[in-house]
C-alpha cells in the first residue's frame, strides 16, 4: 500500500521549469519504424524541480500575488508616462504590455502528463487562446439563453395568461377562498379579478379542509387553477414546516460545531507536508468507526429530508395538455419559487432525467413516460409515499379501458405499496356521465348498483367523502356555442370544407377521426393555397408544439388535427370548429366543440354529416338530449360550381403526387436492399415497372400544367358582391351589402331569421 501511495503522489507532483527545452541529436534510423512517422524531433529538459501538490498550489498563489503587486507598482510608475503618450498620440492604439518573467515561470508549471515539447512561450499563447475560447462560449450561452426565452414566450398557452398582463387587477374576490398571498399577487398581475364558479366552489374545501375533490364543468371554466392553487398551497405549507425543523436541527448542529472547532484535525510537519494525527498513535477500534459512519448517515438522512420531495403529481392524457398545465401553474406560482417539471413522451428522456435531478416539487406528465422513469428507479420518483397531491385531469379519457395500461399500474402502486393516507386527490373533467344515454345508464345502475363516478373513485383511490362539484349542463355544451350541420355525401365534404374556409376566414380547427384523413386533407388544402397546419400522433413532438404556436400567432389559420388536440387545450380566439368526420362518442364531441366559445365568447361548431356518420350523429343527439334537427348552415349554391372545379383539379394533382412519391419510396427501398445483398433488381418488383426518365418528365409536365390551371382559377373571385340597392351615403359612396365580410355566426342567424319570417308568412 505504501508503494502505491508513493507512486500516486509522485505522479501528481508538479514540475517547475527553470531552464529551457533543448533538441537532442538522434540517429535517423530510429525514425524508420512505422509508429514514429509523425515525430519531428526530440527535446529534453535538464533544469527543473519536482514539487508536492500543496507546494505547487502555494507557489502558484504566491507567484501570482507577487506578480500582481509588481504589476500594480509598474502601473503606478507608468501612469504619468501613459497620460503624456495619450495626449500626444490619441489616434494610435495602445501597445500590449510586456508580461513579467516571473508570471511566465509561474505559468510554466506543468505535469509529466503534458507534452514535453511545449515551450513557455507556446504555453502562454495557448493560455490566451483558451481565455478567448471561454469568452466566446460565454457569449454563445447568453445568446442561446436569450433565444430560449424568446422561444418560450411564443407558446400558444401564454397569450391566454401572460397576454392579459397590464395594470394590477383588484383581487378582493379571491381573498375569501383561502388563496396564498404570493398567488394573489400573481393573479392580480395576470388580470384575474374574479374566480369562475367552479373555482369559487372548489378552492375553499380544497385549501381549507383538504378534501378530495371530483369536479365536472364545461370547457374553458378554469379547472386548472382549481387544482393548481391547492398544490402550491401545500408546497408552501411543507416549506414552513421544514424551515421549523431546520431551526431546531440547526441549534443542535451549532453545539456540535463549537465542540469540533477545538479538536485537532491534521498537523503539518516542519517541511509543510501533511502528517498523521499525533493525538493517537494506535489505530481506532472498529466500534468507534461504525459509530462515526452511523452519525454521517444520520446527518445525510436529515439533509435529504430537508430537500424538497415530490409533493404534487398531475397526470394528463396528452403531451400538449401537460405542457399547457405546466405553463398555467408556472404563471400562478411565479412569486412562490415552486419548481415544476414535465415528463412526457416524444422528448429526450435524458433531458427530463436531468430536470428531475433538480428535485421539482410538482411534476406534470403522461402515464407512459412517467411509469417508464419509475421503473428505471429515478431517485426523485422513488419515494411516492410523501406525495401530498395527486391530480387526474380529463379523467373520463384517462380511465377508459385499453387506453393507458401504465396508468392502471401507477394507480395500483399509489394505492398499495406507495399509499399515503394524508394524500389529497383531485379528479377533473368536462364530462363524467355523458358516455351513455339516460335509459341505458339507469339499466346499468340497476345491474351493477354503482355509477361510473363511483367506479372512477375506486380506481383512483379517493376517500369515502369527497367534495363532488358538477356544473355541467344537460346539453353538456356552452351556451355561447352555436351548433350547426351540413348534410352531404362523402365526396362533397371536401367541397363544403373548402367553401367554408374560403368564405369565412379566421382561426379554425378541423377534426378528423384518422391520421390518414388528416394527411390527405393537409396535402389537398396545401395545393389550394390554404396553408394548413397538421397535428397528429405520428408527428415529432417539437413539430406538434411548433404548429400549435403558429396557429395561435396567426389570426386566420387552419389546424387539421385528430382528437389529440380535442381535450383541454386553451388556444385563444378559436372561432370555428369543423367536424370533418363526426366523432364516435358524445364526450369527444363535447371536448372538440369546447375548443371554441371559451371564457364567455361566441363560437361555431359545424358538423359535416355523410351517410357513414349518421349513426354516430344520432347517438350523440340522444346522449346529449338534443334534437336531431340541428340548424342547417346556409350555403350559396351558385358558388359551388367554381369551388367544385378547383377541388377536382386539386384532387387530381394530389393523387398524382401521392402515387408518384409512393412509387419513388418503394423503388428506392428495393434498390437499396438489392445493393446491400448484391442482387440484380427485377422490373417486376418495382412499382410502375421502373419508369424511364421520359415518363417522369411527362408526369412532371402534367403536374405543372395542372398547377398553372389551378393558379388561374384561384386568382378569380368566387364570391361576388350582389348589390340589392344603390344609393349614395353622406360620404358620397355607394352603400354595399355585407356579404363576404359577414361572419359565419351572423350569416347563420340571418338565415334562421329569414326562415322564420317565411314560415310566419306561410
Amino acid at each position: 500500500m505504501k508503494l502505491k501511495k508513493s507512486r500516486l503522489i509522485s505522479s501528481k507532483r508538479g514540475v517547475v521549469v527553470k531552464g529551457q527545452w533543448k533538441a537532442v541529436n538522434v540517429d535517423p534510423s530510429v525514425f524508420c519504424d512505422e509508429g514514429l512517422d509523425g515525430l519531428v524531433c526530440f527535446e529534453e529538459l535538464t533544469d527543473y524541480s519536482l514539487v508536492e501538490p500543496e507546494k505547487a498550489m502555494t507557489a502558484q498563489t504566491t507567484g501570482r500575488g507577487k506578480n500582481k503587486r509588481k504589476a500594480s507598482e509598474r502601473e503606478a510608475e507608468e501612469k504619468p508616462a501613459r497620460k503624456k503618450k495619450k495626449r500626444q498620440k490619441k489616434s494610435k492604439p495602445e501597445e500590449p504590455q510586456d508580461v513579467p518573467d516571473e508570471t511566465l515561470e509561474a505559468e510554466d508549471e506543468i505535469s509529466p502528463d503534458q507534452c514535453p515539447d511545449v515551450t513557455p512561450e507556446t504555453q502562454h499563447k495557448t493560455s490566451k487562446k483558451k481565455k478567448k475560447q471561454q469568452q466566446r462560449k460565454k457569449k454563445k450561452k447568453t445568446d442561446e439563453a436569450g433565444a430560449e426565452s424568446q422561444k418560450k414566450s411564443k407558446n400558444w398557452s401564454r397569450p391566454a395568461l401572460v397576454g392579459s398582463e397590464g395594470p394590477s387587477a383588484d383581487v378582493s374576490a379571491w381573498k375569501d377562498l383561502f388563496v396564498p398571498e404570493p398567488v394573489l399577487k400573481a393573479l392580480s398581475v395576470l388580470g384575474f379579478s374574479a374566480p369562475t364558479p367552479i373555482q369559487a366552489l372548489a378552492l375553499p374545501p380544497a385549501v381549507r379542509d383538504r378534501l378530495d375533490i371530483v369536479g365536472a364543468a364545461e370547457t374553458g371554466s378554469g379547472k386548472t387553477l382549481c387544482f393548481g392553487i391547492p398544490m402550491i398551497h401545500t408546497v408552501l405549507e411543507w416549506r414552513k414546516a421544514s424551515e421549523g425543523e431546520r431551526k431546531t436541527d440547526g441549534a443542535e448542529d451549532t453545539e456540535v460545531c463549537v465542540e469540533s472547532l477545538y479538536l485537532p484535525t491534521v498537523s503539518e510537519t516542519t517541511d509543510g507536508s501533511p502528517a498523521e494525527e499525533t493525538s493517537r498513535d494506535t489505530e481506532p477500534p472498529q466500534e468507534e468507526e461504525e459509530e462515526e459512519t452511523d452519525d454521517v448517515t444520520a446527518r445525510q438522512t436529515q439533509t435529504d429530508t430537508h430537500k424538497p420531495p415530490l409533493l404534487g403529481l398531475v397526470l394528463t392524457p396528452t403531451r400538449e395538455l401537460a405542457v399547457q398545465v405546466k405553463h398555467h401553474i408556472d404563471a400562478v406560482a411565479r412569486f412562490t419559487g415552486v419548481k415544476t417539471a414535465i415528463v412526457v413522451g416524444g422528448m429526450a428522456p435524458q433531458k427530463q432525467q436531468r430536470v428531475l435531478m433538480h428535485r421539482p416539487e410538482i411534476v406534470i406528465g403522461t402515464p407512459g413516460r412517467l411509469w417508464e422513469m419509475i421503473r428505471e428507479k429515478h431517485p426523485h420518483l422513488q419515494n411516492l409515499r410523501q406525495l401530498r397531491c395527486l391530480v387526474i385531469d380529463e379523467a373520463d379519457r384517462m380511465v377508459e379501458k385499453g387506453h393507458f395500461a401504465e396508468l392502471e399500474n401507477l394507480l395500483e402502486m399509489l394505492n398499495t405499496s406507495q399509499f399515503n393516507p394524508n394524500r389529497q386527490t383531485f379528479v377533473f373533467s368536462a364530462t363524467l356521465e355523458h358516455s351513455l344515454p339516460a335509459r341505458l345508464q339507469q339499466k346499468k345502475r340497476k345491474r351493477t348498483e354503482r355509477s361510473r363516478l363511483q367506479l372512477l373513485m375506486e380506481k383512483v383511490g379517493i376517500k369515502d367523502k369527497p367534495k363532488v362539484i358538477d356544473l355541467t349542463r344537460k346539453q353538456a355544451t356552452v351556451e355561447t356555442l352555436t351548433e350547426t350541420r351540413i348534410n352531404c355525401t362523402k365526396e362533397e365534404k371536401d367541397l363544403f370544407l373548402y367553401y367554408f374556409l374560403l368564405q369565412y376566414p379566421g382561426r379554425s380547427m378541423v377534426f378528423a377521426n384518422s391520421i390518414d384523413c388528416i394527411k390527405r386533407l393537409s396535402a389537398l388544402l396545401l395545393i389550394l393555397d390554404c396553408a394548413p397546419l397538421p397535428l397528429h400522433a405520428n408527428m415529432h413532438q417539437k413539430q406538434r408544439l411548433k404548429n400549435l404556436e403558429r396557429f395561435a400567432e396567426k389570426d386566420s389559420c387552419v389546424l387539421l388535427t385528430t382528437d389529440v388536440a380535442a381535450r383541454g387545450l386553451d388556444i385563444p380566439n378559436v372561432q370555428h370548429v369543423i367536424h370533418y368526420q363526426v366523432p364516435r362518442t358524445s364526450e369527444t364531441y363535447v371536448h372538440r366543440s369546447g375548443r371554441t366559445a371559451r371564457a364567455a365568447r361566441e363560437g361555431l361548431s359545424l358538423l359535416l354529416i355523410g351517410p357513414d356518420d349518421l349513426m354516430n350523429y344520432k347517438k350523440i343527439c340522444r346522449t346529449l338530449q338534443k334534437s336531431e334537427e340541428l340548424p342547417v348552415f346556409p350555403v350559396q349554391s351558385h358558388c359551388m360550381s367554381a369551388i367544385k372545379e378547383r377541388v377536382t383539379l386539386a384532387r387530381k394533382i394530389e393523387k398524382i403526387e401521392y402515387f408518384h412519391s409512393r412509387e419513388k419510396q418503394h423503388n428506392s427501398w428495393v434498390r437499396q436492399a438489392s445493393e446491400a445483398l448484391e442482387i440484380d433488381v427485377d422490373d417486376d418488383l418495382l412499382l410502375g415497372g421502373g419508369e424511364d426518365e421520359d415518363e417522369e418528365r411527362e408526369q412532371q409536365r402534367l403536374i405543372r400544367s395542372l398547377k398553372k390551371q389551378l393558379k388561374q382559377l384561384i386568382a378569380q373571385p368566387v364570391f361576388t358582391h350582389q348589390m340589392k340597392t344603390k344609393y349614395p351615403t353622406q360620404m358620397g359612396k355607394l352603400q354595399l351589402p355585407l356579404s363576404t365580410a359577414d361572419t359565419a355566426l351572423s350569416s347563420l342567424s340571418h338565415d334562421t331569421q329569414e326562415k322564420k319570417e317565411k314560415r310566419a308568412l306561410d
